[in-house]
């Protein structure tokens, strides 16, 4: 098939360029464009609106033709029992050393995920502590800050009372002198 492709693009470098352009001018010379070569018949077909359609015919080798096509074939062998367990033993071992592999090659990245998961469990567990001492310290100033707060207040409550106490003794002491 490929000899016969081959043989078909030789043939067509072969036809006249000169024929198919005037084919194009003179359409009346259409009828005469038909090419007999030795193993080809090239006509045109005037059934195309836009364009030139040719009708490519290919005849049949002679058998007296000296180029005669040549088919390699390899020669048939007998191929034993033997032979065939052979290489379907060759096959399995090859199937199973590709088993191995891809089970090496997951084995490899199960093992890389869990790393990797690890590696992430403990930074999520440290970012929890951090987060969490972090918590604690804000917790820890704001009882500081409420404590501070309390403690203020306090002292203003009793310095008030002091004060109370000692306007209060104050007018007990202008209303035993007016008496």
């Amino acid at each position: 098939m490929a000899k016969t492709a081959t043989a078909y693009k030789e043939k067509m470098k072969e036809l006249s360029v000169l024929s198919l352009i005037c084919s194009c001018f003179y359409p009346e010379m259409q009828k005469k464009l038909e090419h007999e070569f030795e193993d080809m018949k090239v006509k045109p077909i005037n059934k195309r609106a836009s364009g030139q359609a040719f009708e490519v015919i290919l005849k049949p080798q002679s058998p007296v033709s000296d180029v005669a096509p040549t088919f390699s074939t390899s020669p048939k062998r007998d191929i034993s029992l033997e032979d065939i367990e052979k290489k379907l033993e060759a096959a399995e071992d090859r199937r199973r050393y590709q088993e191995a592999r891809v089970l090496r090659s997951l084995a490899e990245k199960r093992d890389h995920e869990r790393d990797v998961l690890l590696k992430a469990m403990e930074e999520n567990s440290n970012f929890s502590k951090m987060a969490e001492e972090k918590l604690q310290q804000k917790m820890e100033q704001i009882k500081e800050n409420r404590d501070a707060h309390m403690a203020a207040m306090l002292e203003r409550l009793q310095e008030k009372e002091k004060h109370a106490a000692l306007v209060r003794r104050n007018k007990e002491l202008r209303e035993e002198l007016t008496a």
